[in-house]
């Protein structure tokens, strides 16, 4: 575990660092905010697209040749991806090398086998809550350092995540062990490693089915929220790349507290269901929160309350993961970032089109909160279904035998 939770360290602190300030860089080309949120949406949009199809394919190759040279070709995608932006000259430029480091990185999906590789099933979950917890620790660091950096100059934070991106590659080749030994490696297959096929392989898994809506959902309420937090903190309240980079580390920091200490004594008051469906009350109600709030420092305070939130994504992946059978990890959740890659690609355009229609409301105005109350609505949809499937699955589990 210390070696692969360094890696995703170091790889969230790099990606962290450009999240402040590629809003930013998206409007020197444009004029407008309308233009912008377009603009940044097709970025986003080119990324989203090349995972959804790379990802599966990435995670059925770590399957075969192991997780360490599928991480390591990830790294080489983050670190061009990260110093071609910092050079780009036009937006053409931009939307390019994020399709081809799309295509080239699934360090999160090849990062979790590696957890179910090394871990027992009934502690992946507490684990899998470890990870969450550098991407978190990563989004604390990342953010700040990007929105310090941006503010000195917008390129800048590009040039050092890509220098941290070869710091991983480094780090990966020299010292991180492979977690796949050979007898437990399974052969590629091109017609269960397309994206199609790898989500209806998902949804055959016994205990998953209609997960599968409730991840989707979920994760695309989430990819929103991502992808506009800047945007909107910007329309809102005018906010900068610093302001944004110290809200980002708020969030960072509760996702940390929660994945990384709270989740082994959640785990042990609430099973894996029951703190799916908590968390996805609690982030439902939250994102009516951050719409309606009228200042910006009540986004930060709206973050402390959604404890429960940031444990859904763990348990949701202990669950899955419990359904696979061990040659079966990566494609599985090469699977599951096939889906969140597939939610990546409509978010971008779904949230930069909702703030693009509310982008001439004054600062203040309640209604530039619209993306949040769509996501609430998702969460909620999402909890419904997570309720009715677990309810099912507790109906059809047999009685416990008893003995005398």
């Amino acid at each position: 575990m210390p070696f692969i939770l360094v890696t995703v360290l170091i790889d969230m602190v790099s990606v962290g660092l450009i999240i402040p300030v590629l809003p930013a860089l998206v409007g020197t080309f444009t004029g407008g905010q309308a233009e912008q949120a377009f603009w940044y949406g097709a970025v986003m949009l080119a990324f989203g697209v090349a995972s959804f199809f790379g990802a599966p394919v990435l995670g059925a190759l770590s399957d075969q040749h192991g997780r360490r040279p599928v991480l390591l070709l990830g790294f080489c995608g983050l670190a061009l991806s990260f110093l071609v932006t910092a050079l780009a000259t036009a937006l053409w430029m931009l939307i390019a090398v994020r399709l081809l480091s799309g295509a080239m990185q699934s360090n999160a999906a090849v990062a979790q086998a590696y957890v179910a590789d090394i871990t027992p099933e009934q502690d992946r979950a507490r684990n899998f809550g470890q990870l969450g917890a550098m991407f978190g620790l990563g989004f604390i660091l990342g953010p700040v350092m990007g929105g310090l950096l941006g503010a000195v100059d917008l390129h800048l934070p590009f040039y050092v995540a890509g220098a941290l991106a070869l710091l991983n590659l480094g780090y990966g080749y020299f010292v991180l062990p492979e977690s796949l030994p050979p007898e437990r490696r399974a052969a590629f297959d091109w017609r269960k490693a397309n994206p199609v096929a790898s989500l209806k392989g998902l949804s055959a898994l016994q205990g998953v089915g209609p997960l599968v809506w409730v991840l989707a959902l979920s994760a695309l309420a989430q990819f929103i929220l991502h992808s506009t937090w800047v945007l909107y903190t910007t329309f809102k309240f005018g906010w900068g790349p610093l302001e944004n980079g110290l809200s980002l580390m708020a969030v960072g920091a509760m996702s940390t507290l929660v994945q990384g200490v709270l989740m082994k004594r959640m785990l042990k008051r609430y099973p894996p269901p029951r703190l799916v469906v908590l968390g996805l009350l609690s982030s439902s109600l939250c994102y009516v929160a951050w719409g309606l709030a009228p200042v910006g420092w009540v986004m930060v305070a709206v973050v402390a309350f959604n404890m429960f939130g940031f444990a859904v994504t763990a348990a949701m992946q202990g669950i899955v993961s419990g359904a696979a059978s061990g040659d079966m990890q990566g494609r599985t959740m090469g699977a599951v970032a096939s889906l969140n890659s597939l939610m990546a690609v409509v978010a971008p355009v779904a949230g930069a089109g909702m703030l693009g229609f509310v982008s001439h409301l004054p600062q203040g105005d309640w209604r530039i909160g619209t993306p949040y109350y769509v996501c609430a609505a998702l969460q909620a949809l999402a909890m419904g279904l997570a309720l009715r499937h677990f309810k099912r699955q507790r109906a059809l589990s047999p009685l416990p035998s008893v003995s005398t």
